[in-house]
């Protein structure tokens, strides 16, 4: 079986954008909910992990003026994403970079992207990162936006209990099941992942957990927008509202 950086999930790349979207209840809508976070006018965003370039798609569609820096450690996402926005326009106001965020959050200077991003956004990424450095990530985002600047993160949370792993584990077999597939058949196509820089496979932590690390980290208002069974949108801003 081929073997993957976590967070390529799929074998083929091809697979990946139906695949995540049989895999994950509400992917679509969960997406749209960071753009909608940011302010139509929000121009320099930083993009952690960008996979495919969906919701880098999303952003660029919704705000106007928005320049994407997109960070990703995988060639084949990055190349996949790269057709994607070209052909739908918009590679005039996205560039890529290849590099773990990982690396970003420890040496941030070493990409020469800069700093003073009015928003910051990842989708699906973070959850691969040990909690002590889900925090440094969250010190370094809050370092390089600008004071009234924003980040939004969707990813999957740790259940709270026991008893919420068997209601988050049905509700996605509901959703497979709708989508008229079964968890088995889309996950007959997921790959092996191994570790890969600072990322490995899926070390989740609670969405309470994430918000004090936010609140620790310098963000003044945390949020939870959106949140459906074991998925959630959450972040903030570093102002008080």
């Amino acid at each position: 079986m081929q073997q993957l950086f976590p967070g390529e999930v799929f074998a083929n790349t091809a697979d990946f954008d139906t695949g995540i979207r049989q895999l994950l209840p509400r992917y679509d809508e969960m997406l749209e909910v960071i753009t909608r976070c940011l302010p139509s006018t929000t121009h320099r965003i930083l993009e952690l992990g960008c996979g495919t370039g969906e919701l880098s798609l999303k952003i660029l569609q919704r705000c106007p003026d928005a320049q994407v820096i997109a960070l990703d450690y995988s060639p084949r996402m990055l190349q996949f994403a790269q057709s994607k926005i070209t052909a739908a326009g918009y590679e005039n106001r996205w560039s890529c970079i290849e590099a773990d965020f990982g690396d970003w959050a420890n040496n941030p200077e070493k990409l020469g992207i800069g700093r003073e991003f009015d928003a910051c956004v990842s989708s699906l990424a973070i959850h691969h990162l040990q909690d002590e450095m889900k925090f440094k990530l969250f010190q370094q985002i809050a370092t390089s936006i600008n004071p009234h600047g924003c980040f939004w993160n969707a990813d999957p949370i740790l259940p709270e209990s026991p008893v919420l792993v068997e209601v988050y584990k049905a509700a996605r077999e509901q959703w497979a099941v709708e989508q008229r597939i079964t968890l088995a058949e889309v996950r007959a196509k997921v790959g092996t992942s191994f570790t890969q820089g600072y990322s490995s496979q899926d070390q989740l932590a609670t969405l309470d957990a994430h918000l004090q690390m936010l609140a620790k980290a310098g963000f003044a208002t945390v949020a939870v927008p959106w949140k459906y069974y074991g998925m959630a949108v959450f972040g903030g801003w570093l102002c008080k509202f």
